[in-house]
């Protein structure tokens, strides 16, 4: 895959493309924690068939930047949607495909309920719809398996995260996705995207603010209010949620299919949280399969 770069105000986004050049293009936005590396075999995958796949690493993630250092550092998931409009929009893409994994899903699913006319399908990754508002029913299972959500709301998980980012992703890396056997240079590469400089706010906000611990940035509130009306998707779309996902329990993304309107099918694949890296054929063929 490629490294390219591209101005998307307020961003000089980074990106990561492979595939051929005049394929359909296809935008797969990354997780956290997580690198737009991810997706190298899925880009393999869907490049010997025609595609054009485009991995931008996300705000605060690798060679990604604020083009302007005094910018707002938000990590809430409308900046996030909003971020993958000006990046469609500076390469010129009036429709394309989308994939979604963990942050990427959420951003994804706003994007797509906002903009639906310009999403051909959408492909979302370990996260289901309607999951973000702050005041969502959670099992108590789940609310366990966001204990990291509650961690970064305390001085000590602040302090934790900046310290020691590696020591903490590696350990949510083997607790999400138990089956997996990562290497060590796999790990290694995308840590260093975690060194950007913003990683550590932007992730601390975006979960301060999913919950309501932190004020969002005010250029996102037109956003923020026609999100909070949940309202329906109408671009087909394949859930993709492993079973053994040690993030988001699958009940998390059951019995969505009335928020979507042009076509909807959920698969629950015996695998962990990192859908992209462990399933790659999986998600691949999804894509495949809404393209047809």
């Amino acid at each position: 895959m490629e490294l390219k770069q591209v101005v998307a105000n307020p961003l000089e986004i980074a990106y990561l493309e492979l595939g051929q050049p005049n394929g359909e293009a296809v935008v797969a936005l990354h997780g956290w924690p997580d690198d737009a590396t991810t997706y190298r075999a899925v880009a393999e995958e869907l490049g010997r068939h025609g595609f054009r796949v485009l991995a931008p690493y996300l705000r605060g993630f690798g060679p990604t930047r604020f083009a302007v250092p005094m910018t707002s550092k938000s990590g809430q998931l409308t900046a996030l949607a909003d971020d993958l409009r000006a990046f469609v929009d500076a390469l010129g893409f009036d429709r394309f495909y989308l994939i979604g994994h963990d942050w990427g899903a959420r951003a994804a699913y706003i994007f797509a309920a906002l903009y639906p006319q310009r999403v051909r399908g959408l492909v979302a990754l370990s996260v289901g719809y309607g999951t973000n508002a702050p005041d969502q029913a959670l099992s108590y299972e789940q609310t366990s398996r966001y204990w990291y959500h509650w961690f970064f709301a305390t001085p000590r998980g602040r302090s934790t995260l900046a310290a020691d980012r590696r020591g903490l992703c590696r350990y949510l890396w083997r607790t999400w996705a138990p089956r997996w056997r990562f290497s060590e240079r796999e790990f290694e590469e995308t840590a260093r995207s975690w060194d950007n400089e913003d990683w550590v706010t932007i992730t601390l906000h975006s979960y301060q603010h999913r919950w309501g611990f932190a004020p969002g940035d005010p250029r996102y509130d037109e956003l923020e209010r026609r999100m909070a009306a949940l309202p329906k998707i109408n671009v087909p779309t394949i859930v993709l949620h492993g079973k053994q996902d040690g993030a988001t329990l699958p009940e998390t993304s059951a019995g969505k299919d009335r928020f979507f309107t042009a076509g909807y099918e959920r698969r629950v694949l015996e695998v962990g949280h990192f859908i992209p890296r462990e399933a790659p054929e999986e998600v691949a063929l999804a894509l495949r399969q809404l393209a047809r």
